[in-house]
């Protein structure tokens, strides 16, 4: 998790000290509910000013303690700690702040409305955060559930409908034909996300025998939609040409990973097909 505590991000004290909350049936999901600015999507660097101004908003106009919320998510990932673990909110409307902590994600109803992937990332991490350490239950919902609003929005609340899961990794796409080489090692590794059933092998080169050294030994392991991960042991040898390696149930791969289990002293390159 990216977490960016109040000092970093530059917050105000609160007015007074906040109200302990032991625990929670779960967390709500929210967003600011007004423009926000698509350029933020290219620079990281406006966006703890964006929760100063949102902070200024519910102290000084609204006459709120602090920020409302517990934490908020940057169209980045970042999560930024507003009133955090085991304080009272001040978003979820009149009488609901003791059933749930308040996790903002910073997309509005207009501007930049659709979530990035990275910031579901971010709320995911912060739900998961305030799970463990703040001994929230395992409800996930949005501001909307039991109070009269729009937010989180819909594009935010249809992904909260689901159950808020984690995004998984995006898929490749051709002209990033999946590839490289490892020399870093026994700790050298690979885990790539594959297009299901696009690719059915992958190939290992190396030149030990112009080094005069030892083939190389990798452990090559393939992931399928299921879950489930195979692997074997791979020897590459540069007198024996291409190391080839077909993936077992090749239409249903989407995963491979691929691990150094020598001393990493020759390079290897690896580029799927």
């Amino acid at each position: 998790m990216k977490l960016v505590s109040r000092k970093d991000w530059g917050a105000r004290a609160p007015k007074a000290s906040p109200v302990y909350l032991s625990s929670t049936r779960g967390v709500k999901v929210h967003y600011t509910g007004e423009y926000e600015d698509p350029d933020i999507l290219n620079n990281h660097g406006r966006c703890a000013g964006r929760l100063r101004a949102i902070q200024n908003d519910h102290m000084d106009s609204n006459g709120w303690n602090d920020i409302a919320y517990n934490f908020l998510v940057c169209d980045h990932g970042y999560v930024f700690e507003g009133r955090g673990l085991h304080h009272l909110s001040a978003a979820n409307g009149p009488g609901l702040n003791t059933g749930h902590y308040a996790v903002c994600g910073l997309v509005g109803n207009k501007g930049t409305t659709q979530p990035p992937r990275d910031m579901l990332i971010g709320i995911r991490d912060a739900i998961d955060y305030l799970c463990s350490r703040g001994n929230a239950g395992q409800e996930i919902k949005g501001h909307r559930d039991g109070y009269s609003t729009d937010c989180p929005g819909d594009p935010l609340y249809a992904w909260v409908k689901k159950g808020a899961p984690r995004p998984s990794a995006p898929p490749l796409e051709d002209d990033d034909l999946p590839g490289g080489r490892l020399n870093e090692g026994p700790q050298a590794v690979t885990p790539i996300a594959l297009p299901k059933g696009r690719y059915k092998t992958v190939g290992f080169v190396c030149d030990n025998a112009l080094q005069g050294k030892p083939p190389a030994l990798l452990r090559v392991a393939t992931g399928t939609g299921a879950g489930t991960w195979q692997s074997e042991q791979v020897t590459v040898d540069s007198t024996q040409g291409q190391t080839v390696v077909t993936f077992p149930d090749a239409g249903n791969t989407v995963g491979l990973s691929v691990r150094r289990e020598d001393d990493g002293d020759v390079a290897v390159a690896w580029e799927v097909s």
